[in-house]
């Protein structure tokens, strides 16, 4: 059971270094780099007001929650040890749970650095 809960940390883990917010790619016709650096910046202050750890916090406790009784119903139903099953099963939707907060967090903030921008006039191209 411990190897599962390192697998699914492993693949979390590679999840979450996968969403790393990017630069928008930008039309810089009639923009210097130095305008689009400096906007860019204060556009990401902007999305940096985002808490990611309250999203992930908040992710993680449903998921271990939902896991959790997901556990508790699979060992009551096929007559297996319900805590052991309930434990994994609220680490398993604990970081299942943390992933998908941290993305969303992510997400977010890619939404408003873009919308920012383009509040700027730049025309934002991804």
């Amino acid at each position: 059971m411990k190897r599962y809960i390192v697998l699914t940390l492993i693949i979390s883990t590679c999840f979450f270094y996968g969403c790393v917010a990017n630069r928008p790619i930008v039309d810089m016709r009639g923009r210097s780099q130095w305008a689009y650096d400096n906007d860019f910046n204060e556009c990401q202050k902007y999305a940096d007001q985002v808490s990611t750890g309250a999203n992930v916090a908040a992710g993680a406790g449903a998921g271990a929650g939902l896991g959790a009784l997901a556990g508790l119903i699979v060992g009551i139903a096929f007559n297996v040890n319900p805590g052991e099953l309930a434990g994994f099963g609220a680490a398993i939707g604990g970081l299942q749970g943390a992933a998908a907060g941290g993305s969303a967090a992510v997400q977010t903030k890619d939404n408003i650095v873009k919308n920012c921008m383009r509040g700027r006039g730049y025309n934002v191209l991804n």
